[in-house]
């Protein structure tokens, strides 16, 4: 999700021992190795989709047992008030990173990160569009996942994140706007601290219904135009094929609303559906990098295709399966 700073530090401190403590009493093989193999990166499944051990965007989420371990952790997501998302514990071994990457895939589109370091050091440092910063244990971020990002542990020590994904209700968003323009070390100095409480209850909302079966229309359309905004914004693309791609990706969308309108989420229109998605990817250029997107410098080919080919047909056996990101 795009912000308006890299980085936005928000008003809450969190007891980083405890939260380490609950990290450290998990079974070792909760911990899951990063789906692309990145060296020194894995997770504990906090919220997942099932609830089971896997990295899917997909489907309802619901805790995993391993949360349930975890009383402090599942108080402070649920602290939040937010209807959550795939959320984790996540690990960075010594001398390893993150590396620079864009989140620009469909769950991303909607969806922002709330980082809490749990176990941390000076030397880790966070990397976003042009800002880096160090995020202390207990302190409490998000960051814009549509700028390049990555993360170094310059240390021989491992880090741990708890990370949760959200939307945001306007509360959220309120709180934002409100802290956004702020400097982060008065918002620490005037930080509520959230301490565990054992006897109080911490019930959490999660996402049943990230992914419509179908697109509808309307949210296949503004997908469409906000990429169009930003590839036309580049200067450097073609401007012949900058118009021919906003023939194209408009066509797709006029052309899905025509299906849409007769069939909806039936299960007769669906092989509309994927024809419409299969000669669409097959008119993208075969360059992938022949238009870029103006804000960051992705790709549009892959942006379209993660975030609307892949995304429109939610769970569908004949779609490509979906990006796995950090």
């Amino acid at each position: 999700m795009r912000l308006a700073k890299p980085f936005i530090r928000l008003p809450y401190r969190f007891d980083a021992a405890r939260l380490a403590a609950e990290a450290d009493a998990l079974d070792p093989s909760a911990w899951m190795p990063h789906p692309t193999g990145l060296p020194g990166n894995s997770a504990v499944a906090l919220i997942s989709s099932g609830g089971g051990d896997n990295d899917s965007f997909e489907g309802p989420k619901a805790p995993t047992p391993h949360l349930d371990r975890c009383p402090y952790t599942r108080q402070v997501m649920a602290g939040f008030g937010e209807v959550l998302s795939r959320s984790r514990l996540m690990k960075l071994e010594g001398h390893c990173e993150v590396s620079l990457h864009v989140d620009f895939n469909y769950h991303w589109y909607s969806r922002v990160r709330i980082h809490i370091p749990v176990v941390t050091n000076r030397t880790v440092t966070f990397h976003c569009g042009r800002e880096r910063i160090h995020m202390a244990a207990g302190e409490c971020w998000i960051f814009d996942s549509w700028r390049r990002h990555r993360v170094v542990n310059g240390s021989g020590e491992t880090r741990i994140h708890l990370v949760i994904d959200t939307s945001g209700s306007s509360r959220f968003w309120d709180l934002v706007a409100t802290v956004e323009d702020a400097d982060p070390g008065e918002i620490g100095a005037n930080a509520t601290f959230v301490p565990f409480e054992p006897a109080k209850p911490a019930p959490l909302k999660v996402e049943r219904f990230a992914n419509a079966t179908v697109m509808a229309p309307g949210e296949c359309t503004a997908l469409v135009e906000d990429l169009i905004a930003d590839f036309s914004a580049n200067a450097s693309n073609d401007p012949q094929l900058v118009d021919a791609y906003a023939r194209l990706l408009r066509g797709f969308a006029y052309d899905w609303r025509e299906i849409w309108l007769v069939h909806g989420d039936g299960a007769e229109g669906v092989s509309a559906y994927r024809s419409l998605i299969a000669k669409t990817r097959q008119r993208l250029h075969p360059n992938r990098r022949a238009l870029t997107t103006s804000s960051n410098g992705i790709g549009v080919n892959a942006v379209f295709a993660q975030r609307v080919l892949n995304a429109a047909l939610a769970g569908d056996p004949g779609s490509p399966s979906r990006e796995r990101r950090p």
